[in-house]
């Protein structure tokens, strides 16, 4: 069994020779080299899905998060992954119809799967401790945006504005702004040309005047600004002149009849679309985060990857550089998505990301059937090639294009072009820039149950935990909605409205939740404050806003403890009345008089004091301290972006040092199998030849497949010229008989000591177990600002 474990090494197969025979020892990519991006291409049954699974499970295992675009559903097999390898783990995800062909049932066929997957791994020197070791490495999720099988995805995000350096880059915000609008016009099925279409500049100029400003937008303050914009004139044109009223309203018509339509509330609940969050888990752990869109129409498709490349643009620019490997970004059949000719929205984002991820760590991994579906632009900045079995002659030519243009290594064509004619299932020729040659590699057995893709009810399944789905941590507690949770806000009794209050007494209404029609109402106290905490030996200052709802029940004596309470989102809080109101609960005495509010605020601010506190992490290891109201979980995201660079520097400082004892021992066996030849049979040699390839196998796991510079092997390569001559010369019998097992067991003895090195960085440099001390720092009262208490009506859940 070879040891392939390395840091920053991605296990992806084994070398085929030029037999076609697989070599026993394993293939290892440099996971740096994924900064200059990658593309996998290979027909249907080429293995083009397996390979990339398994890129992802090594990205897993070596703490490197991933957002996974999955038009198609296969990349959901990636939370199927059972370490026990019984059947009875396979049972649920096999299909009925291949268990008929095979003349067994369900259990039998499951059964017989979970055994081949177990032969399958073993035969790659891999079982189930490694599948604990990848679920253990990182959280697994699917999200579903448009519905409920997974997790949903909110995209309310998207239309929030960008940060100040993205909106300071003018190519950057005019494509941010371009492609939301375009994007937001094709899910209504409007092809809004950005320089002829009166809605795509309508929409544009508004989304622009209002993210200059550092203003948000949803879609409900979107149509109701076309019908009444702010603005005068378009260009040189008055508004009217322009583009009438009339018309505008039809086009506010067309999007209010999107936002009303009952599938898409399920837009606009669930995770936000924010890259950090489907990065990282709640703890700091990175997150391979499967963004299956199979079940969405092709505008909803290009609607929402046009949305994430986006998020993922400001994501990116919001980050320090390092060369190191941060994140990776991974779309399946990328097919229409980065067209050579047309511009769909994701065009120039995706273009972007091509172009200036590397600078931020973030690699771009994309996969498709047909190279000719792909602009040129695009490939010219991709440095690594993973090409399979391939289609056409068409396709053929335009790859050997591709590589030519893209340079790096070794390249004959017309070799190449014989192996990508003749290559098998599971057989793909590796080509990156940063390699001596291309190689030829069969891809290792995938960890991940290859199920195919999906149906909505087996995702709803893995949601539901009825297969392994990395745990989250629960999201605070939220205000308990009218009719539910413990001391309910009683029962709504007044259908024609709420209570007239005086005008002294604030009165707010939270939006209802996706699929409420008509929710009836109940009250809760409201109290809204802001907490101030500073340092000022550290030069910072932090103020946390806090909203806070107290639910009160009709005809009882109010009680006000504010422990009782729980967060809302201050966002959600609107001043009018919904349309959509059902009853509303009576109300106390108590909440119908000015003083009692008063009283309240009072009691508020006190418990502000009491509870708020904010809590400091700092790590003496890397120097670092968290920012104020930074999280435990993304202080740690911060500080495995400073582990990642530190390791990779300490490897690169690893392999400096132990090059030269590997060179000496390659020197060594080379002199002793010319000594050797000279003097004992081709059998005897032959052990030699052995002790070689057990080198190779040694320097490869150490060395991955780069380019020997002269800080590595060029030393060797003299002394071995140096060897030669002095062979002849003098013949050292003396280094013959050192023999072979002597020279295995140093070879061993040095892999083992190496080994025991870059485990010992793992372990040092792993931020999720990294000690942080914390120093918790608590609200003085006259820290704390009272902003108001009032009266919230809290809607009922539907249903």
């Amino acid at each position: 069994m070879h040891d392939y474990e390395k840091l920053g090494l991605f296990y992806l197969g084994r070398p085929v020779d030029k037999s076609g025979t697989v070599v026993d020892e394993p293939l290892l990519y440099d996971s740096r080299d994924l900064v200059t991006h990658a593309v996998c291409l290979g027909m249907t049954g080429s293995g083009k899905t397996g390979l990339c699974i398994a890129l992802l499970e090594e990205a897993a295992i070596d703490g490197v998060p991933a957002l996974v675009i999955d038009p198609k559903g296969d990349l959901t097999n990636l939370l199927l992954t059972f370490p026990e390898l019984r059947g009875a783990d396979f049972e649920p995800w096999v299909q009925e119809e291949d268990a008929r062909r095979k003349g067994l049932d369900v259990p039998a066929y499951a059964a017989a799967e979970a055994d081949k997957w177990k032969k399958g791994l073993a035969s790659w020197d891999q079982d189930g401790d490694r599948i604990r070791r990848l679920k253990a490495a990182a959280s697994f999720r699917i999200f579903t945006p448009g519905s409920a099988a997974g997790e949903p995805i909110s995209i309310l995000a998207t239309f929030a504005a960008p940060p100040p350096d993205l909106v300071d880059d003018s190519e950057l915000f005019g494509d941010r702004v371009q492609s939301t609008a375009t994007s937001l016009l094709g899910l209504v099925g409007i092809a809004g040309d950005p320089l002829r279409s009166r809605e795509h500049i309508l929409i544009s100029s508004l989304l622009d005047r209002a993210w200059r400003a550092g203003a948000s937008y949803d879609l409900a303050q979107l149509i109701a600004d076309i019908q009444k914009p702010p603005l005068d004139k378009i260009g040189v044109l008055p508004l009217e002149s322009f583009f009438p009223a009339k018309e505008r309203f039809d086009l506010a018509m067309t999007l209010n009849g999107l936002l009303a339509a009952p599938g898409f509330g399920l837009w606009l609940q669930g995770t936000p679309l924010d890259v950090q969050q489907l990065l990282y888990a709640a703890d700091g752990r990175p997150q391979i985060a499967v963004l299956s869109i199979a079940h969405l129409s092709d505008a909803e498709r290009m609607f929402f990857v046009s949305l994430l490349l986006n998020q993922t643009i400001s994501w990116m620019r919001a980050r320090q550089g390092t060369s190191s490997l941060r994140a990776l970004l991974y779309m399946d059949e990328i097919f229409g998505y980065l067209p050579p000719t047309a511009n769909p929205p994701s065009k120039k984002p995706m273009l972007t990301l091509l172009k200036q991820a590397r600078a931020f760590g973030l690699g771009v991994v994309l996969a498709t059937q047909n190279p000719v579906d792909l602009d040129y632009k695009a490939l010219s900045n991709i440095g690594t090639w993973l090409l399979g079995r391939l289609q056409t002659e068409r396709d053929l030519a335009r790859v050997l294009d591709g590589l030519e243009g893209v340079g790096g290594g070794e390249f004959d064509r017309q070799s190449v072009s014989t192996l990508l004619s003749g290559l098998a299932a599971r057989r793909f020729l590796l080509h990156n820039v940063h390699d001596e040659k291309p190689v030829l590699f069969e891809s290792r057995w995938a960890m991940s149950y290859l199920a195919g893709p999906l149906t909505r009810d087996q995702i709803r399944k893995l949601k539901n935990g009825s297969a392994p789905v990395a745990a989250t941590p629960a999201p605070e507690r939220q205000a308990p909605r009218a009719g539910g949770g413990a001391g309910g806000a009683g029962k709504a009794v007044d259908l024609s409205g709420p209570p007239i209050l005086p005008s002294e007494i604030p009165v707010l209404y939270l939006r209802p939740p996706t699929g409420a029609v008509s929710p009836d109402y109940g009250a809760a106290i409201l109290g809204q404050g802001r907490v101030h905490f500073q340092s000022p030996d550290a030069g910072w200052s932090f103020t946390r806003e806090v909203a806070r709802a107290l639910p009160i029940a009709s005809g009882e004596a109010l009680l006000v403890d504010w422990s009782g309470s729980a967060g809302v989102e201050a966002a959600n809080l609107a001043e009018s009345r919904p349309a959509t109101a059902g009853g509303f609960a009576a109300l106390p005495s108590e909440a119908t008089r000015p003083k009692s509010f008063d009283s309240w605020g009072k009691s508020f601010k006190d418990f502000l004091a009491r509870s708020e506190e904010l809590t400091l992490f700092s790590s003496a290891q890397y120097g670092e301290s968290s920012k104020p109201g930074e999280s435990e979980g993304d202080f740690r995201v911060r500080l495995s972006d400073l582990a990642r660079s530190a390791r990779d520097s300490q490897v690169d400082k690893l392999k400096a040092g132990y090059a030269p004892k590997f060179a000496a021992l390659e020197d060594r066996v080379r002199r002793a199998e010319a000594k050797v030849a000279e003097q004992k049979s081709q059998a005897t040699a032959q052990k030699f030849a052995t002790a070689a390839s057990v080198f190779g196998a040694v320097a490869g796991a150490l060395f991955g497949r780069k380019k020997l510079s002269s800080s590595t092997f060029s030393r060797a390569a003299t002394s071995v010229r140096s060897a030669s001559r002095t062979m002849k010369e003098s013949r050292d019998v003396d280094l013959a008989e050192g023999g072979v097992e002597a020279l295995q067991q140093q070879i061993t003895d040095l892999n083992a000591e190496l080994a025991g090195a870059v485990a010992d960085l793992e372990r040092r440099s792993d931020p999720h177990t990294l000690e942080l001390v914390a120093k918790t720092l608590r609200a003085k009262k006259a820290d704390v600002e009272l902003v108001r208490v009032g009266l919230v009506w809290l809607p009922s859940e539907p249903g």
